[in-house]
């Protein structure tokens, strides 16, 4: 346990008990709701819902009353790249030096090993944070957004190819075997399992009417797009407006270059659009050029980015 010159006490803890979960859940969900856009990851909350990580370390801090004023969650899954880090303060308590002290706490804990972080949003304080202690920008992420409301252009006709709802069960294993050829050197979306999947199939949010899938002549999966709701009443811990997201889009590497990618991403829109959503979003690399072209032609346009900052062990 630490205490620093702001009235709050860091305590590091392996495991957590059911009500330390539910309180950062609702902490997350009170930040979420002030800066419109989760401080955490999908891969973080998974855990947080559905049983936490043996190799994830989490930092707790509390002000003097004991409540919950911010929160970090360290990974440390991936020893190629390194532990990666995401953290959280309480819009009230900001600009007091929590958020540094629990990136300290990290970073001791870690030693002198390589560590990333995560900045959700560019917000100037997360960026000013990562300078700071010495973290340098690694990679881009964009969120891109569209409105429901303007014309969704109409596919063109494609040849042998047919797209359908995924179907629970049927498709599992031929989808995670497709997903994980296409995303092969994908640090998020690639080397998944049935589990994996089964865990987001077991999230509030999944749809399997909002899952499409392509297939060739024989039936096989050659492509998919994924769609996801949030916010508004469906989702009433998400205090946020409704909004829908394809999630994800693959084509199988010989059936690129046909417009397969292009018509699930409308099929996706379509769909979002069916369901009364006022907009869409998504996210992308932004050193992918070729998918942000793609999804500029289908009215998207440049919204917010994720960044992540990178520190070199000394």
């Amino acid at each position: 346990m630490t205490t620093h010159a702001t009235p709050v006490q860091i305590r590091e803890h392996t495991d957590l008990s059911q009500n330390e979960i539910s309180e950062i859940r609702n902490f997350t969900n009170t930040v979420s709701s002030a800066d419109g856009l989760s401080p955490l990851s999908e891969h973080v909350l998974i855990h947080l819902h559905h049983g936490l990580d043996p190799l994830s370390r989490h930092f707790l801090a509390r002000d003097e009353q004991g409540h919950l004023v911010g929160y970090l969650h360290l990974d440390q899954t991936d020893a190629v790249a390194g532990a990666a880090i995401e953290v959280a303060v309480l819009p009230s308590e900001r600009g007091h030096g929590i958020g540094s002290a629990l990136v300290r706490e990290a970073i001791t804990a870690v030693g002198n090993h390589s560590i990333r972080l995560w900045a959700h949003g560019k917000q100037a304080g997360a960026h000013q944070l990562a300078q700071t202690l010495g973290f340098e920008q690694v990679r881009e992420l964009w969120q891109m957004r569209r409105s429901l409301f303007a014309p969704i252009p109409r596919p063109k006709e494609l040849a042998d190819v047919f797209i359908r709802e995924f179907v629970p069960g049927q498709d599992d294993q031929a989808w995670v075997e497709l997903n994980n050829a296409v995303f092969i050197d994908h640090p998020e979306q690639g080397g998944w399992t049935l589990d994996d999947l089964h865990i987001r199939m077991a999230e509030v949010w999944f749809d399997a009417n909002g899952f499409f899938v392509a297939t060739n002549a024989a039936s096989q999966l050659v492509g998919f797009v994924w769609t996801k709701m949030h916010g508004g009443l469906r989702h009433k811990h998400h205090e946020h407006p409704e909004i829908g997201e394809i999630y994800v889009v693959g084509v199988a590497q010989e059936y690129r270059h046909q417009g397969i990618s292009t018509a699930l991403t409308i099929r996706g829109l379509e769909y979002l659009r069916s369901q009364g959503l006022p907009s869409a979003m998504l996210y992308v690399d932004q050193d992918n050029t070729v998918a942000i072209e793609l999804y500029k032609r289908l009215g998207f346009t440049h919204w917010d980015t994720d960044v992540m900052f990178k520190r070199v062990s000394a």
